[in-house]
C-alpha cells in the first residue's frame, strides 16, 4: 500500500462525513419518478378490503381506487399496474372474465383514466390467472396442462378489450411462449401501435409471491413451475430477453426483484430498454413484519430495498410502496 506521509494515506471517509458530503457523491439516486404502484381493484365491494398479509395494501373500491390513484399523481409516481380481482362466480376455465368489456378490469382501467388522464402511466396487468376457476395463466388442454397457445389467442384478445378500455401499457405476465409477439400483432391489428408493451421477461416460479394469492383471491391448484422460470436458472432468462425483444418489447421486467438482483444486472446491462422490476408481495411483507415486530427501522428498510433495485439496474420499480416512498423522497 502506498503511504503519503501518513497511514492512511487514502481514507474514502472523507466523503462520507456529512449528510451533504454523502448526498453530493452518492452514485444511485432514487426518484418519485422511478415508482409505479400495483393496485388490486375488486368487484362487488363497497368498503375497501385490508389484505391481511400485506399491511396498508387493500382490495380497492372503483372510488378508493380513483383515490389512491390521484394520490400517486401528487406524490410523483409514474405508473399505476391494475390487477382486477372478479366475483368468484364470474371465474371460468377460460378466464372469460378478463375478456369481457365490462368485467372489473376494464371497468377499472376506465375509471383511473377519467381519474387522471396522461398524468399517470396506466397499465393493465395481462395474465388470466385472475380469471380462471382453475387459477393457472392460461387456459387448460384436456391432460389439465396449460395449453401455451390457446392460451395466446386469448392474451390477444385481452390486450385488445385492455386497450380499448384505455391502457397505456399492457403487461403480459403469464410467461407463455411467443405473447410479446401475439400481443403486439393483436394491438396493432385494430389501430392501437401507440399501446406500449411491458414484458415480463424473467418472472421466477418464487415463494415469495404467498400474499399476491390473498390479494387477487387466487384459485390456483397444484403450481406454476411448468411456465414460470426455475430459481436456480440465470442464462435462461437472457434467452427469454432475447426472445422478447425480438417480438417488439418496449420495457423489460424482472420479477421478484429483491431475490434476483444478479438477473435484473444481467438484464439491465444487456439492453438499450427500459428496465423494470417488481418488488412483489413476498418482499413487501418480510419488511412489514420485521417491522412490526420492532426489528428493523422500518423506513429506513423500505429505501434501502428500493435503492438496491435501482442500483443493480432497475429504471422502474413496481413496489407496493410507491405513492409512500415517493412522499419520502420528497
Amino acid at each position: 500500500m502506498t503511504v503519503y506521509g501518513s497511514f492512511p494515506g487514502a481514507r474514502p471517509r472523507r466523503l462520507r462525513t456529512t449528510p451533504a458530503m454523502r448526498r453530493m457523491v452518492a452514485e444511485t439516486r432514487l426518484d418519485p419518478a422511478d415508482l409505479i404502484l400495483p393496485a388490486f381493484v375488486r368487484e362487488g365491494i363497497s368498503e375497501p378490503v385490508a389484505i391481511g398479509a400485506m399491511p396498508g395494501v387493500y382490495q380497492h373500491t372503483l372510488d378508493t381506487l380513483r383515490k389512491a390513484a390521484a394520490e400517486a399523481v401528487a406524490a410523483g409516481v409514474s405508473g399505476i399496474m391494475l390487477f382486477g380481482v372478479p366475483d368468484d362466480e364470474k371465474k371460468d376455465a377460460a378466464g372469460t372474465a378478463g375478456t369481457d368489456p365490462d368485467g372489473i378490469l376494464q371497468v377499472a382501467l376506465r375509471a383511473v383514466r377519467e381519474e387522471v388522464g396522461d398524468d399517470l402511466v396506466v397499465m393493465s396487468d395481462l395474465c388470466l390467472d385472475e380469471f380462471t376457476d382453475h387459477g393457472h395463466c392460461g387456459v387448460l388442454d384436456a391432460e389439465g396442462r396449460v395449453d401455451n397457445d390457446a392460451t395466446l389467442e386469448r392474451y390477444a384478445e385481452m390486450a385488445q378489450v385492455q386497450a380499448d378500455a384505455g391502457a397505456h401499457v399492457v403487461g403480459p405476465s403469464g410467461m407463455m411462449d411467443g405473447q410479446i409477439g401475439v400481443v403486439r400483432d393483436a394491438l396493432d391489428g385494430i389501430g392501437r401501435e401507440d399501446v406500449a408493451i411491458l414484458a415480463y421477461t424473467a418472472k421466477y416460479s418464487s415463494a415469495f409471491y404467498g400474499p399476491f394469492r390473498e390479494a387477487v383471491g387466487s384459485s390456483l391448484k397444484g403450481d406454476r413451475k411448468t411456465y414460470q422460470q426455475d430459481p436456480a436458472n440465470a442464462r435462461e432468462s437472457l434467452r427469454e430477453l432475447a426472445l422478447d425483444l425480438e417480438e417488439g418489447a418496449d420495457m423489460v421486467m424482472v420479477k421478484p426483484a429483491g431475490p434476483y438482483l444478479d438477473i435484473l444486472a444481467k438484464v439491465a446491462a444487456s439492453v438499450d430498454v427500459p428496465v423494470a422490476a417488481y418488488q412483489i408481495s413476498g418482499e413487501y411483507a418480510m419488511v412489514e413484519a420485521a417491522a412490526e415486530k420492532g426489528w428493523i427501522e422500518r423506513e429506513r428498510a423500505i429505501l434501502e430495498t428500493l435503492t438496491g433495485i435501482k442500483r443493480a439496474g432497475g429504471q422502474m420499480i413496481l413496489t407496493y410502496w410507491a405513492t409512500e416512498a415517493a412522499r419520502m423522497l420528497r
